[in-house]
């Protein structure tokens, strides 16, 4: 073989070999991950990598990569780090954890960014809000509301920096609410604003009116009557059959106790509250059962649990089993569109079933269908 087909041969054969490899490369999903991985919520973004690799994991699949940067838990520092991910050639990113990280991604246009963030509201055009927003809870309220025919139900809204997205919720779900109240979270002005909800200082009133009017009756059971009365609160029904409650945590007992003190039970009326990702404490509140709130899948998230513990011998986050069903929706998208595509993907109707439960894509929107649940006599039980 003379000099120059052996020059021909080594030049089209490197050749062949660049085009594999760059074939090769963009054949590879190439997901970013903003995420802390400094400072006070360095945990988070640890649990979120190690999520990220159980998911890859059990998908068994070399074509996907993950790339880890840091936020910081920082505005400026999340946009730095998106712009380190788009000059690597990535264009979908899961993350930032953060509603306040996100300022600035709208200078890294060519991301498209799959937020941990469960606001809907005032976000840049290339985010994507994955996390359990109230649009999501609010179409199984109403699923539960018109399964079990409840006709008045009154809303309690805190006067908190999530208000406006309930709004947003009630609106995009198409509840029917009969009234809607917003509260004070300082105790001695809830207790107040609850009284008046419930028309409180009517009802004691009418109590007393009667107690009064038996004493100087001629009945001849005035005093066993009086008696009785004696052993409540109040007479007389409020103008409402349920009561949804868009709180947490204490803030969510405080509204409680504040009803159970004004004589409104949840024995007699529907108590229903927010996803409280199966806050144990709630099991312990006796009072204020029977209780209801939509969540994601409990018996999908104990396993997801006992995996993740067994596999890194810590608890996980609730924001693990997001990301862990985020990359596989990813994947998923990418057995159905070009990888270069993907984020265009998110504007297309479409559903996807992961650990959380099932996830609704359309218009660069994410919303999940959930599970929903009672506590009663301390135990939890599945209604749908």
């Amino acid at each position: 073989m003379n000099k120059f087909f052996i020059f021909l041969f080594l030049s089209f054969f490197n050749f062949a070999l660049i085009i594999n490899h760059s074939f090769a490369e963009e054949s590879k999903i190439k997901i970013g991950l903003l995420i802390p991985l400094s400072g006070k919520n360095s945990d988070i973004g640890k649990q979120i990598i190690q999520a990220t690799r159980l998911a890859i994991k059990d998908i068994n699949s070399d074509k996907i990569e993950i790339f880890p940067k840091d936020t910081e838990s920082d505005p400026n520092k999340t946009l730095l780090s998106a712009i380190e991910l788009q000059q690597q050639g990535i264009n979908l990113v899961i993350g930032p954890v953060f509603y306040e990280n996100l300022t600035f991604l709208n200078e890294v246009e060519n991301l498209t960014f799959i937020s941990f963030t469960n606001k809907t509201l005032n976000l840049p055009k290339n985010v994507i809000s994955a996390g359990i927003n109230s649009t999501s809870q609010l179409n199984t309220i109403k699923k539960f509301i018109e399964e079990y025919k409840i006709k008045k139900s009154i809303f309690l809204i805190p006067n908190l920096d999530y208000d406006l997205e309930i709004k947003q919720g009630i609106k995009q779900s198409k509840i029917k609410t009969f009234k809607q109240y917003f509260y004070d979270n300082e105790p001695t002005k809830l207790t107040k604003q609850i009284e008046e909800i419930t028309n409180y200082s009517v009802r004691k009133q009418n109590l007393m009116d009667e107690i009064t009017r038996l004493e100087n009756s001629e009945d001849p059971n005035k005093e066993k009557k009086i008696k009785n009365l004696e052993k409540k609160y109040t007479i007389g029904n409020v103008n409402f059959d349920s009561i949804i409650i868009a709180d947490f945590d204490e803030s969510l007992k405080s509204v409680i106790t504040s009803l159970l003190y004004t004589d409104v039970s949840p024995k007699d009326k529907y108590f229903i509250t927010f996803n409280q990702w199966f806050d144990e404490s709630l099991l312990n509140e006796t009072v204020s059962q029977p209780i209801y709130y939509p969540s994601v899948n409990k018996k999908n998230l104990d396993n997801f649990r006992e995996k993740f513990f067994q596999q890194f011998g810590v608890n996980p986050n609730h924001l693990t089993l997001l990301s862990y069903d985020l990359v596989g929706l990813i994947y998923y998208l990418s057995l159905k569109n070009n990888i270069m595509e993907i984020s265009k993907a998110f504007n297309i109707k479409s559903s996807f079933k992961g650990k959380i439960g099932v996830f609704d894509i359309k218009n660069n929107k994410i919303n999940h269908r959930l599970n929903f649940y009672k506590i009663e006599e301390g135990l939890l039980k599945e209604i749908f």
